[in-house]
């Protein structure tokens, strides 16, 4: 199903986005919309990267239920992320084309995210200060 390349091809057609290698982030106007796992093996351990999942962001939780009832073999939680519109997704199970999707939706909705807390305006303008 979908590879390491596959991520990284995905990644590279969206636009202004990337994929850091050094990390395993696909970042995009310097947010991630999508990280490789880290997994707590051990209690009070350091948690250990898992390449073969990747974390990306949903629409809210309603969208994060859907997906997983309807995808049980590739998409799945832990507790961690509880509360969090996000989804853990099985590189090995996902095909290309749900992998495409769900980085693609992540991408749109870490956008929106950015956009929405400069309420709106373009890149490179600044905030007006507060009077003290």
């Amino acid at each position: 199903m979908a590879e390491a390349d596959d991520l990284r091809r995905i990644v590279s057609g969206l636009p202004g986005a990337t994929y850091d290698e050094e990390s395993s982030r696909c970042l995009v106007a310097g947010s991630q919309f999508g990280w490789t796992w880290r997994e707590r093996v051990h209690p009070k351990q350091t948690k250990v990267p898992r390449p073969d999942v990747l974390v990306v962001h949903v629409d809210g939780e309603e969208d994060k239920q859907a997906l997983l009832a309807a995808h049980p073999d590739t998409v799945f939680t832990e507790p961690h992320y509880d509360g969090y519109p996000m989804v853990l997704v099985r590189l090995p199970e996902v095909g290309v084309e749900q992998l495409g999707e769900l980085l693609t939706d992540s991408y749109r909705i870490t956008l929106d995210r950015k956009r929405s807390r400069r309420g709106g305006r373009r890149g490179g303008e600044r905030r007006p200060r507060r009077a003290s």
